[in-house]
C-alpha cells in the first residue's frame, strides 16, 4: 500500500561556500633547460609560447594518492574540521592508473573520514570546477554537510618527453577545497558543458589495450592539437566566463580575482581581454613556475593567490577551467 504522506526529502543548507584551500606541490623543480634538448627548443620559445619558466614533477614516491592526501589534510585543517566531519570526497583526476577502485575511496580511508562516500570524476582540466559545482549541490541538497573536493595529477608519467607540443607543458601536484554550509551565497551557479565534436583535440595517443599490446608496450601519452585548442579556449571560454558572471548576478566590475585553468598565459591574456576585465582584477599566474597540472591547476593557483595576498577573504573570484572532451566549467566564488 502506497504511503499517503509521500517520501521524505533531505533538507540541506540554504547556501554553500568554499571554507578553505589546501595544496601539495610536487617536490622536483624542472627548469626549461631540462626539457629543451629533447624537443629541439629553447627557454625563450617555451616562455613566449606558454609563459612557463619551470614546472614541478613528482618523484616516484609522490604518487597521486600521496599528493591528494597532502592537499586534503591541509584543506581540512584550515577549515577547522576533523576528517570525520567530511561527508563526501570527490577527486578529479585523469592520471590515476587504476580503472577501479576510485582514488577517492583510498584518499577518504587514509584521511579517516569515517566511511564517507567517495568517487572520482574524469573531466580532465575542468574536473575541479565540476567537483565544486557538485559539492555545492550536495551541501544545499542535504546529501552531505561538508564536501572535500580534490584535483590531483601526475602528468609527468603520461607525457612524451620528445613531443614538442606537450613535453614542456604538463606537471604534477594537487589542490583541495572544503565546501560547506554558509549563511550567505558563496558559490554561484555553474556554467558547464562539453563539445564532443572536438573530442580528439586533447587525448591520450592510444587506449591502454592498444598501448600494452603494441610491439613496444608503453604508457599511453597525452597528445594535443595546440593551435586548435588555443583558438577554442581563448574565445569560447570568455563567453562561458561572462555567462557565469551574469548568472551570479554581478558584473565583471564586481570581480576581484580571475583564476583560470593554468593552461597557457597567452590563453589567459586573451580571455581577460575578451571579457574586458577591469585592470584592477588580479589574475592567477601560477603556471609560470608550476606548469599545467590539469585538474589541480585551479586550486593550486587559488592557494597561491591566497598565500601571497592577491586573493583576500570575501573577494569575488571567477573560476574557469577547460580541457579534454572538450569539457568546461565556470563559477563565481567567494574567497574563504
Amino acid at each position: 500500500m502506497a504511503a499517503t504522506t509521500g517520501l521524505r526529502t533531505a533538507q540541506g543548507a540554504a547556501h554553500a561556500a568554499i571554507k578553505s584551500v589546501g595544496a601539495y606541490r610536487a617536490s622536483r623543480v624542472v627548469p626549461n633547460s631540462e626539457v629543451v634538448e629533447a624537443i629541439d627548443s629553447s627557454d625563450e620559445w617555451i616562455q613566449q609560447r606558454s609563459g612557463i619558466r619551470e614546472r614541478r614533477w613528482a618523484t616516484e614516491e609522490e604518487t597521486v594518492q600521496v599528493m591528494a592526501v597532502g592537499a586534503a589534510r591541509q584543506a581540512v585543517e584550515r577549515a577547522g574540521l576533523e576528517p570525520g566531519d567530511i561527508g563526501c570526497v570527490i577527486v578529479a583526476t585523469v592520471s590515476h592508473h587504476l580503472s577501479t577502485p576510485s582514488l577517492a575511496t583510498a584518499v577518504a580511508h587514509e584521511l579517516g573520514t569515517d566511511h564517507a562516500p567517495a568517487f572520482d570524476i574524469s573531466a580532465a582540466c575542468a574536473g575541479f570546477c565540476h567537483g565544486v559545482a557538485l559539492a555545492s549541490d550536495l551541501v544545499r541538497g542535504g546529501s552531505a554537510g561538508h564536501v572535500l573536493v580534490i584535483g590531483v595529477e601526475k602528468l609527468s608519467e603520461i607525457t612524451d618527453p620528445t613531443d614538442r607540443g606537450t613535453a614542456f607543458i604538463f606537471a604534477d601536484g594537487a589542490g583541495a577545497v572544503v565546501v560547506g554550509p554558509s549563511e550567505t551565497p558563496g558559490i554561484g551557479p555553474v556554467v558547464w558543458g562539453s563539445d564532443g565534436e572536438q573530442y580528439d583535440l586533447i587525448r591520450t595517443r592510444e587506449d591502454w589495450h592498444q598501448a600494452l599490446t603494441s610491439e613496444e608496450p608503453r604508457v599511453p601519452h597525452l597528445v594535443m592539437q595546440g593551435n586548435a585548442v588555443f583558438r577554442w579556449a581563448s574565445f569560447q571560454m570568455a563567453k562561458t566566463g561572462l555567462e557565469a558572471v551574469e548568472r551570479a548576478g554581478i558584473t565583471v566590475d564586481d570581480l576581484d580575482c580571475f583564476v583560470p585553468h593554468q593552461a597557457n598565459n597567452r590563453i589567459t591574456d586573451t580571455m581577460a581581454r575578451a571579457m574586458k576585465l577591469p585592470a584592477d582584477v588580479r589574475i592567477a599566474r601560477d603556471i609560470v613556475d608550476q606548469g599545467n597540472t590539469s585538474a589541480a591547476s585551479v586550486p593550486l593557483a587559488l592557494d597561491r593567490m591566497v598565500a601571497e595576498g592577491d586573493a583576500r577573504s570575501g573577494d569575488l573570484a571567477l573560476l574557469i577551467a577547460f580541457g579534454a572532451g572538450l569539457s568546461y566549467a565556470a563559477q563565481v566564488v567567494t574567497i574563504p
